[in-house]
């Protein structure tokens, strides 16, 4: 009898949250705080991200029945904390003038910003004029419409270093990315948080595959706090950023930081098990519990779980999939 009554409980939790989960994405409410499934699939409509991505965002969103009641819950957990909208304040406090052989250009700060309360963990990046241009082509090439009145600080034959035009194009570049992130499709589209965080990743991968581990690790470090604020409503996203800081902090011999960010990286994919990382970072994670003494039993069977759904296949390590990102 406990035994029916469990099984009940169970496949009731199960139809609760694929109502709620279903109420969420179809509801016609504009409002965003409450459409981050609305959000993701205007994206996914209007953006052609690398074929990998567009599997990804595609893979549903929803519970499974193979979920366990824990599992479930947890799940319900996320999709809460999801829904919570999140604010990101720019500000260009400063700049630098930089000379390099035969080129000179400008530097500016920008720091992002969490609004709504105290942000210890504010992101700090540079970008020069040029990445503003770049990026300004691109989202006009995607969406027009919404760039139509958006205006872009003009470049000057003359007096780009003097304080005035530099001071003018501070102010307009904090503005032009407070409106940028103002406008829903162009913040979650991949040209825009690619902007703010691409040249970052770039330079951790590029010490990782060098073997600069603890570079790459302070890199990643800073960069994943503000991926995760742009990627709210589409976690999957981050699964590679949280795998490469597994894989600097298993070969820093850091295991129990790995398995940490490890549990991350697997509860953003506990219902992508189809995803590239999913089956690496699960054997990953094995030793890693093995190791510390934890338990790998529960991770083993979901291992030989999927195996056993999956035709054998070549599965590259987690290593050996972390150095293959931001290969240029």
């Amino acid at each position: 009898m406990d035994q029916d009554l469990h099984c009940t409980a169970e496949r009731e939790l199960l139809e609760a949250v694929s109502r709620i989960t279903t109420f969420s994405t179809t509801s016609p409410s504009d409002e965003e705080q409450n459409q981050p499934k609305a959000e993701i699939s205007c994206q996914v409509g209007k953006e052609n991200p690398e074929k990998d991505d567009l599997q990804d965002s595609n893979t549903s969103l929803s519970p499974n029945s193979s979920m366990t009641t824990k599992e479930l819950q947890e799940y319900w957990r996320n999709e809460k904390r999801q829904c919570r909208q999140v604010k990101l304040l720019f500000e260009i406090p400063s700049t630098r003038i930089v000379e390099h052989h035969l080129s000179k250009y400008v530097m500016y700060k920008i720091i992002i910003l969490q609004t709504g309360s105290f942000d210890s963990n504010k992101s700090v990046i540079e970008r020069r004029y040029s990445d503003f241009e770049k990026l300004h082509r691109k989202l006009l090439e995607e969406f027009s419409e919404e760039m139509e009145d958006v205006t872009f600080p003009k470049k000057t034959l003359t007096g780009n270093f003097t304080e005035e035009i530099i001071n003018e194009r501070k102010l307009a570049f904090k503005d032009y990315l407070r409106l940028l992130y103002s406008m829903k499709y162009i913040r979650r589209s991949k040209k825009f948080i690619d902007f703010l965080t691409r040249p970052e990743l770039q330079e951790a991968y590029g010490c990782l595959r060098g073997g600069q581990y603890t570079k790459a690790l302070e890199i990643l470090l800073e960069v994943i706090g503000l991926q995760e604020r742009l990627t709210r409503g589409n976690p999957v996203s981050i699964v590679p950023t949280l795998c490469a800081i597994v894989v600097c902090h298993k070969d820093l011999e850091n295991p129990a930081s790995a398995f940490e960010y490890g549990e991350k990286a697997l509860s953003c994919l506990c219902v992508h098990t189809s995803h590239r990382y999913y089956t690496p970072l699960l054997e990953t994670m094995i030793t890693l519990a093995y190791e510390l003494g934890k338990d790998f039993l529960s991770l083993q069977e979901k291992l030989e779980e999927w195996k056993a759904k999956k035709d054998p296949v070549r599965v590259f390590t987690l290593k050996e999939l972390a150095v293959r990102e931001y290969v240029q």
